[in-house]
């Protein structure tokens, strides 16, 4: 039977909560500790038998920069593309229709990924029960392979770097979130160069001449993530009823059940929070223009926010239309700003 998709977003967002509660007493074995028994993400890394950097561990994205999410980039009929997808609430993204993000995960839209290294083949597993397969045993990438949803890898050493080279990835994904689609000309290298045991750098280069003009490069941190798991998050199909929880007329609703807040009260919630949302760690940037509050999330787009109360506002410009709930001390500038889902109130604090 199939279950409405909040319910299936309320499941799985919730479940691994209570399983890593459990879980994170007990230590990743056999990494480097300091004096207090704390990980040293700082000590040497690792290597294999064979004497290249050994991956094998459990990394969250820490950090992403680069170009793909730079409009002067992309072609004018991706930007077309993803203004109706905006227009649409993303109500046609994979992640929406339970389908595989494919190409999303590459530069950290996945959450934390485990790698498993072994010398004819690296596997990396996602949270959302897919995986990769990088084989390393010499073959070349074929010139017109069977298009699929996670594409086909290959990888070589090349010094220290760990170089993966990917193409066959199917129309039916996007880039990232805010709906930047592609074509099957897609081609993706990755490098990735392990700094010492927490830190891993990873430099990537998209190719598509379908969709931009010249290549793309895109950089990512990544942190050894220790002492931690992940779980499964399962997603099921909905009704048409069940997204439309989601992406429903919510624009219309919330300008109608808006309320008039004054732009003192305004000024006190400008700022930056910063937080963690499941395994990612969240920056907002609040601003206020024309009178009104913006959101940045993770230097997206900016949303309206639309009041709802003195400090409850919601944003149905954004990816679920969540209420973002400002929290004060007395008479001063918002200490936090609490962003409301189904799996429960996501704090992020103000940090500038």
């Amino acid at each position: 039977m199939k279950r409405p998709l909040a319910t299936l977003f309320l499941l799985a967002s919730a479940t691994p909560l209570v399983g890593q509660a459990q879980w994170l007493t007990l230590s990743t074995p056999g990494i480097p500790r300091t004096a207090d028994g704390k990980p040293d993400l700082a000590a040497p890394a690792p290597r294999t038998s064979d004497g290249h950097p050994e991956l094998t561990g459990l990394w969250r994205p820490a950090g992403t920069s680069g170009e793909l999410r730079d409009p002067t980039k992309i072609q004018a009929w991706a930007r077309t593309r993803m203004a109706e997808h905006e227009r649409n609430y993303y109500r046609d993204g994979p992640h929406m229709l339970c389908l595989p993000s494919g190409p999303a995960f590459v530069a950290g839209g996945g959450g934390m990924r485990r790698f498993v290294q072994s010398p004819t083949m690296i596997a990396v597993l996602n949270g959302d029960l897919t995986y990769r397969q990088i084989f390393m045993d010499g073959r070349e990438l074929e010139p017109d392979p069977l298009p699929i949803f996670m594409g086909y890898s290959v990888g070589r050493w090349d010094g220290e770097t760990l170089v993966v080279e990917s193409n066959g990835f199917n129309e039916k994904t996007w880039l990232h979130q805010e709906g930047l689609s592609h074509t099957e000309q897609l081609r993706i290298t990755e490098r990735y160069r392990r700094l010492d045991f927490g830190h891993m750098q990873l430099d990537v280069t998209y190719e598509d001449p379908g969709t931009f003009d010249s290549p793309l490069q895109v950089s990512v941190k990544m942190e050894y993530a220790a002492d931690d798991v992940i779980l499964e998050s399962v997603c099921n199909e909905a009704s048409e009823g069940g997204v439309k929880h989601w992406v429903g007329d919510k624009a219309s609703d919330n300008r109608a059940t808006a309320v008039s807040v004054g732009p003192e009260l305004l000024a006190k919630y400008v700022g930056t929070y910063r937080g963690y949302w499941l395994d990612f760690m969240t920056t907002v940037e609040v601003t206020v223009e024309d009178g009104g509050l913006f959101l940045q999330r993770n230097g997206g787009q900016k949303s309206p926010l639309l009041p709802q109360s003195e400090n409850t506002f919601v944003c149905p410009t954004c990816q679920w239309g969540q209420p973002y709930v400002f929290a004060r001390e007395g008479g001063g500038m918002a200490t936090q700003v609490s962003e409301i889902q189904v799996s429960g109130a996501w704090v992020f604090k103000r940090v500038q």
